[in-house]
């Protein structure tokens, strides 16, 4: 199979979203969809394998990809096409060991091509099967159990205004995943008084927590450099060397990172020190997609995830906007599939469910993939004051959306920060969040103490 004909089966088969018809790589019609999946179904894995999408020469993530194969690992599955993969995925003798032992016989594409051709009640029961467990301050991913970042981002770095939706956060059970801010302004100054301030609560509060400023990756390595309380470093990443380029990073960059973080030993239960974001429609906005459509060019990113080891990787799957993803069906379609590829491929993902202000979408749709995630097994979810991000204006969830979706489901957050938050007073013993006092106000008391405690 040629290269060309590859990348257009692969993008003629995936349900149908606006970033795909704006690249030109899209099925021309539903007819033309469901003929493309039944080829690619038929479609060897091998075939795939010895077909990379973009020359492994010239492009760094795909050299990746190919040194990451372990052919050794992939033989006993060597003679499935993609349909069997998908056959057996949702087999019984798919455990959860036997799909983890297929994280380094697995490549992205192989990924992409299977989660096309699987419903939405696939990709949910696959994903479902593979835990993806990492560890710093508090263990995040085990099955029962969903994490939340806090997101108390300030469009001025408002150090009390910043304080305060971490305290709230807190109060509500959430940021067990990370405290993480998207700084106002990306220098080293402001990342470094952004982590003092959340270092200086953490102490305080006693609370094991992990904390990251989601500063530009050489930002992290000068404030690592000055001795800065660095926990998590972040970068956004994609699914080729040209659109990591577009954002300033390249493998070797990271890397660098990666080790002087491990060299800090922060964690306290484990050392994965980096958080990774992502996004379908990434490397189509900087005309960085070789004509390959946007989902298997998200899964290609997790490669790079996956090279580093991180404590959360986190696809912000309706930031980018209706331009990529058009409304909530598609939205909702990107959410489980990119979770599902990431979870196969062995990264730790969460979901930013969320949506700009101009997508056919509300918070509905939301509430929809956010239980849909949850049941599938998605390792932790953005907690937002009032589910509405005033500094990069867009929808996400809230802290009562996370609440909401442990209790309905039955979900701990990580194990070290149920404790935590049972001993102050938190979660009641049944590590939810305590009932309404006479006063009407949910953890009153509790919210009373970390107020104290943190003056």
């Amino acid at each position: 199979m040629s290269q060309e004909t590859l990348k257009a089966l692969l993008a003629e088969a995936s349900p149908a979203r606006s970033g795909d018809f704006l690249a030109g790589v899209a099925a021309e019609n539903q007819e033309a969809r469901v003929k493309a999946q039944r080829i690619l179904a038929d479609t060897s894995l091998a075939d795939i394998l010895n077909t990379p999408l973009i020359d492994p020469a010239e492009d760094d993530v795909s050299a990746l990809i190919e040194a990451q194969h372990d052919a050794e690992a992939f033989r006993p599955i060597a003679g499935f096409s993609v349909g069997d993969l998908r056959d057996f995925l949702l087999s019984d003798q798919a455990t959860s060991e036997a799909i983890a032992a297929l994280k380094w016989a697995l490549t992205p594409e192989m990924v992409a091509a299977v989660s096309k051709i699987c419903r939405n009640q696939d990709l949910i029961a696959i994903a479902r099967k593979r835990p993806v467990v990492t560890q710093f301050r508090t263990t995040v991913g085990e099955p029962g159990r969903l994490s939340v970042r806090i997101q108390p981002n300030h469009p001025t770095d408002d150090a009390k205004g910043v304080a305060a939706s971490i305290l709230d956060g807190l109060a509500f059970g959430c940021g067990d995943a990370v405290i993480g801010i998207n700084p106002a302004t990306d220098s080293p100054s402001a990342m470094r008084r952004l982590l003092d301030l959340i270092e200086e609560l953490r102490l305080r509060l006693d609370c094991p927590v992990q904390s990251c400023v989601l500063a530009h990756v050489t930002t992290a390595i000068d404030c690592m450099a000055r001795g800065a309380p660095v926990d998590l470093v972040f970068q956004s990443i994609a699914g080729s060397e040209k659109a990591n380029a577009s954002f300033g990073i390249n493998l070797s960059m990271l890397k660098e990172a990666h080790d002087a973080a491990q060299a800090m030993q922060r964690g306290t239960v484990g050392q994965n020190v980096m958080y990774f974001e992502t996004g379908q429609g990434a490397a189509l906005s900087a005309n960085a997609h070789f004509g390959i459509d946007q989902q298997t060019m998200e899964a290609r990113a997790y490669a790079v995830a996956r090279a580093f080891d991180p404590l959360l990787v986190n696809t912000v799957v309706g930031f980018i906007g209706p331009e990529y993803l058009y409304d909530g069906k598609e939205i909702t379609r990107a959410g489980l599939e990119d979770h599902f590829c990431g979870k196969l491929l062995g990264v730790p993902m969460g979901v930013d469910v969320c949506y700009t202000n101009h997508a056919e979408a509300d918070q509905d749709d939301m509430d929809n993939l956010l239980t849909l995630l949850a049941v599938a097994g998605v390792n932790f979810v953005m907690g937002v004051p009032g589910s509405d991000d005033v500094m990069l204006n867009y929808q996400s969830t809230s802290y009562h959306d996370a609440a909401y979706v442990r209790r309905a489901l039955g979900l701990k957050p990580a194990p070290e920060f149920e404790a935590w938050a049972k001993d102050v007073g938190v979660f009641d013993e049944a590590g939810f969040l305590l009932p309404e006092t006479d006063g009407g106000d949910r953890g009153l008391i509790a919210r009373s103490k970390l107020l104290e405690a943190a003056e």
